[in-house]
């Protein structure tokens, strides 16, 4: 195997397939690109068995080959190169040497069979969508994922494909995102898919504010991203979503209307006395305004006060002061609208007037 390219147009895909990559990695050759040479392309693998990202890029391929090679140690080469550098790439047993102006760097290697093949996927069905538009999708509710908790299923993404509309939804049992999108996708049936949290993220990382159309394919065990040179795979948690529609409060009839940056601050800086542990903050709603009120085991105090408009007369509540600025940070709107039946209920909270997204937070006893 022999090739030569520019170190931009080398730097750009390994660049993006070492996030796949995990620095802990039980087989060897999973720390390892796989590189492959042939009719003038060279395509780099990276794998972790969960999710899989290919990019291609054009290159002169003197001698066509595929052999796997540290992904780090190459990312971290061609980084240092000078730019506009030219670099050569040649394997001669099992080595791969790469040569840039005067310096040669010899990698060690392990043959392309010892890498894992990938699961061919089974499209059912695939689907074309703006870029901008999934990528919104995905930044408005990824962060309410569940990370590493027992219930597998709430360590992912659900797609939840539904009456002409795509609906993204993540929980980890104290908060909820869900984002709409209205996009007649062209689907026979309704579809639920939960992809794994490492997936969804990578594909957050692809994704850009482009309104170019990426496709989707959707299997029954995967779901495949294409967009560009780029072909992104992940297995799917084979699992049963709960059923978040009945999690969305209803019938709130109490409806607290506030400005949202302002809020946003006042709660960041109240957050600084909050108990490092629980994170809670009390929110004390009357009259014409909320009072925020964070205490710590040092009996230190933080007291906020904010102007807002109330439909009742008073109410005291408590919550992760976490969960409330994730939510507020996904909403884009100036007002926010925080809907509530009593301080043991759930909080609704959603733009003012309602944009795509919900969010839900359960209350904290404080």
């Amino acid at each position: 195997m022999k090739f030569s390219i520019q170190r931009e147009s080398l730097l750009q895909p390994i660049s993006q397939v070492v996030g796949v990559v995990e620095r802990r990695q039980t087989l060897p050759v999973l720390a390892n690109f796989l590189i492959s040479t042939r009719n003038g392309r060279l395509s780099i693998t990276g794998t972790d068995m969960e999710v899989e990202l290919i990019a291609s890029v054009e290159a002169k391929v003197d001698s066509a080959g595929e052999i796997t090679v540290p992904a780090r140690k190459l990312v971290d080469i061609v980084r240092m190169l000078p730019e506009g550098a030219s670099v050569q790439a040649v394997l001669e047993g099992d080595k791969l040497t790469i040569s840039s102006g005067r310096g040669r760097y010899t990698l060690a290697t392990l043959p392309a069979t010892e890498f894992p093949a990938t699961d061919q996927v089974e499209t059912l069905e695939v689907v074309k969508i703006q870029e901008d538009k999934l990528k919104n999708l995905l930044d408005k509710t990824a962060f309410a994922m569940a990370n590493q908790d027992v219930r597998y299923y709430l360590n992912g993404l659900l797609f939840d494909f539904h009456d002409g509309t795509l609906s993204t939804v993540a929980t980890d049992g104290h908060r909820l995102a869900v984002c709409d999108l209205a996009a007649n996708l062209g689907l026979a049936e309704q579809r639920q898919l939960i992809v794994p949290r490492k997936g969804v993220l990578e594909l957050s990382r692809m994704l850009s504010d482009g309104d170019a159309v990426v496709e989707l394919a959707l299997g029954k065990n995967h779901i495949r991203l294409v967009k560009g040179d780029s072909v992104f795979t992940s297995k799917l948690i084979d699992g049963r979503f709960p059923e978040y529609k009945a999690v969305i409060p209803k019938g709130t009839d109490r409806h607290i209307k506030l400005e949202r940056n302002a809020f946003v601050h006042a709660l960041q800086r109240a957050s600084i006395l909050s108990n490092e542990k629980y994170r809670g903050v009390r929110l004390e709603a009357a009259g014409n305004s909320v009072r925020i009120i964070a205490h710590n085991p040092q009996h230190e105090e933080a007291i906020e006060e904010l102007e807002a408009q109330l439909n009742f007369d008073q109410i005291a509540i408590g919550f992760n002061v976490t969960y409330l600025l994730d939510a507020l940070t996904a909403i884009e709107a100036e007002r926010v609208v925080m809907e509530l039946k009593d301080p043991n209920s759930s909080c609704l909270i959603t733009s003012d007037p309602p944009g795509q997204d919900r969010h839900v937070v359960m209350p904290l006893k404080l």
